[in-house]
């Protein structure tokens, strides 16, 4: 099977992670060295400045810890100069630990080929485009709000079965959620989903 090719530079947790990322696509990948780039002022000084030249996607693991790195880069960088990716939360083990994580989840380096191939192939040269631009969805914050995923009492709880449904990490924010829908999601695919989160499913 043929690597993608991405045109954009890609940030990862750890060097496994870059490894099995780098059987799939053929990109220039960045590792933050886990929870390194807290400490490493050099790294994160040359993601700002990559930035500033090309968007840069942001791949991470879908535990706590993936979380709060991603956080930290979110912070440190454009919202506008940010693709945000997420990978599944999968139960499961690397093959090379003796242990399971502390959440039990896969990283990047445990998710399967096809996986990172379909959450990347809308990124790569091989992607559909039309007009110079690859099309996002028309998914907005007053989708989410009549919709039930932001501003009502069990929003969070929607927005955790949707992502769920769509194999995206639980707990996400109303603002992440709706970035990763448009990316993953037209429209009309999105207003199925919601359809078949029935108001009896959601109550407590």
């Amino acid at each position: 099977m043929e690597r993608l090719t991405v045109n954009y530079p890609v940030i990862v947790e750890g060097r496994y992670d870059k490894i099995k990322l780098l059987s799939v696509i053929d990109a220039t990948v960045i590792t933050t060295d886990g929870f390194g780039v807290f400490k490493n002022s050099e790294r994160l000084a040359l993601l700002q400045k990559l930035a500033k030249k090309t968007p840069i996607i942001l791949l991470t693991d879908s535990d706590g810890g993936g979380k709060v790195i991603r956080s930290h880069i979110t912070s440190a960088i454009p919202k506008d100069r940010l693709i945000q990716l997420y990978i599944p939360q999968i139960k499961g083990r690397e093959k090379r630990k003796t242990q399971d994580s502390a959440e039990g989840f896969l990283g990047v380096e445990g998710v399967s080929v096809q996986c990172l191939r379909d959450i990347f192939l809308p990124f790569s040269t091989e992607a559909e485009i039309i007009d110079g631009q690859r099309q996002r969805s028309e998914i907005t914050k007053t989708d989410f709000y009549i919709d039930g995923l932001s501003g009502c009492s069990n929003s969070a709880q929607r927005r955790d079965m949707l992502a769920a449904r769509l194999g995206l990490p639980a707990k996400m924010t109303a603002n992440s959620l709706l970035e990763a829908l448009k990316i993953l999601c037209t429209y009309e695919e999105y207003k199925a989903h919601v359809s078949a989160i029935s108001p009896e499913e959601t109550t407590s």
